[in-house]
């Protein structure tokens, strides 16, 4: 007997020492609290580097190919959307390509996870990550077309570029000082990474010369994007805020270099080119539909833009099923808008049709999917879809 055991401590010890979590990689983000057992490793979200912010997590898990393991999230039901949790399932992958859901519970406190990783290592995320060097190589795809111009616009806090892309057909169509000039921004808040997968989405169709919806459009409008509104908080891992801790999406009133640079810059772009429509895109932890949010609440919301806002609406549900308007926010009642939200300010000050969109962290509850709920993917062709409704309100 005592034999036995000095063979199958060893071994125990060994096993137990190889397990490892990692996130020394772009977007990482977990606090390790206990690797003692693969059946009970225990975790925390991690805040935003400068802010109480907490909800996005990606990391990765060593060592434990073929054994199942529970992930126990000690502190989900502190975090800044508990509600977020109810129903959502875990985002995992081998490969960092194909991305899929595992077993998940909720029970108002601890949020568990459950997984037998197939290799050496496995990933594990909120949402399905979308990485700088995703950005990089988006923004040079883009920048091949002879319909697009990449601005650098200036500097973020921690150095990097807040880039602009500048996109028409000079070739034919409408003089340049008639199109209408629309704007498209995407993940302010960086752990909302659907945004940037609905931009790809959004950029691969408007670039397609064998589209005619994009062929129309590029004739008719300048569409000015902006793919990542956030790259610090992006490469920081934090889910809301930059490196500042500033929450871009509420700067919007009076930005500054020193505390919300993104935004500062990119307004003053805006104030330069002017905006006729814009597009903020998102995403919501807690409402498992895709919907969009508008300005009624500002005091400067007419007829003429409810009724481009009703046609926006109107025409991309009868184009795409994903799309719904019947579980939102609900309607803000006039003169209770927050100007600080970048909705609010643009349609203000340009008196223009200007709209959130929201997409889920969990599944399209009316169209869902068991295996990868609401994905980067089906984020991509919401993205694509966005140009009836554009098409239609011009």
């Amino acid at each position: 007997r005592s034999t036995r055991h000095r063979t199958l401590f060893p071994y125990t010890t060994l096993f137990r020492s190889a397990l490892h979590i990692s996130t020394q990689f772009d977007a990482g983000a977990i606090e390790v609290v206990s690797l003692s057992d693969p059946r009970h490793i225990e975790l925390k979200i991690r805040p935003d580097n400068a802010s109480e912010f907490a909800q996005w997590f990606h990391f990765a898990l060593h060592g434990a190919k073929g054994q199942p393991v529970t992930l126990r999230f000690l502190n989900a039901g502190a975090c800044a959307y508990p509600k977020g949790w109810e129903g959502y399932q875990v985002v995992a992958s081998h490969d960092r390509q194909s991305w899929f859901r595992i077993d998940t519970t909720f029970d108002g406190t601890v949020m568990t996870a459950q997984a037998t990783p197939a290799g050496d290592c496995m990933y594990f995320a909120y949402f399905e990550p979308y990485s700088h060097e995703l950005h990089l190589d988006l923004l040079a795809s883009a920048a091949q077309s002879p319909h697009v111009t990449q601005e650098r616009l200036g500097s973020t806090l921690d150095g990097r570029d807040m880039a602009l892309l500048r996109i028409t057909d000079v070739s034919g169509g409408l003089p340049l000082a008639e199109r209408k000039r629309v704007w498209v921004i995407a993940r302010q808040h960086p752990g909302e990474t659907m945004a940037e997968w609905f931009i790809e989405g959004f950029l691969e169709r408007l670039l397609d010369t064998d589209d005619a919806v994009s062929r129309v459009l590029l004739q008719r409008s300048v569409f000015y994007v902006v793919p990542n509104m956030n790259p610090d908080g992006a490469v920081r891992g934090n889910l809301r805020t930059n490196a500042a801790g500033a929450n871009l999406n509420r700067e919007w009133a009076a930005p500054t270099m020193e505390r919300s640079p993104e935004v500062f810059l990119v307004r003053q772009k805006m104030l330069a080119t002017g905006v006729d429509l814009c597009l903020d895109v998102h995403g919501d932890e807690a409402l498992p539909y895709n919907f969009v949010v508008g300005s009624e609440g500002n005091p400067g919301y007419t007829p003429q833009v409810a009724a481009l806002e009703d046609a926006f609406k109107n025409a991309w549900m009868a184009n795409c099923p994903d799309f719904q308007d019947q579980y939102n926010y609900g309607r803000s009642e006039p003169g209770t808008a927050n100007p600080t939200l970048a909705t609010n300010w643009i349609a203000q000050q340009f008196g223009c049709l200007a709209l959130t969109i929201e997409m889920p962290f969990k599944d399209n509850a009316q169209l869902p999917d068991a295996a990868t709920g609401w994905s980067g993917a089906r984020s991509k062709r919401l993205g694509a879809s966005v140009l009836q409704p554009l098409l239609a309100v011009f």
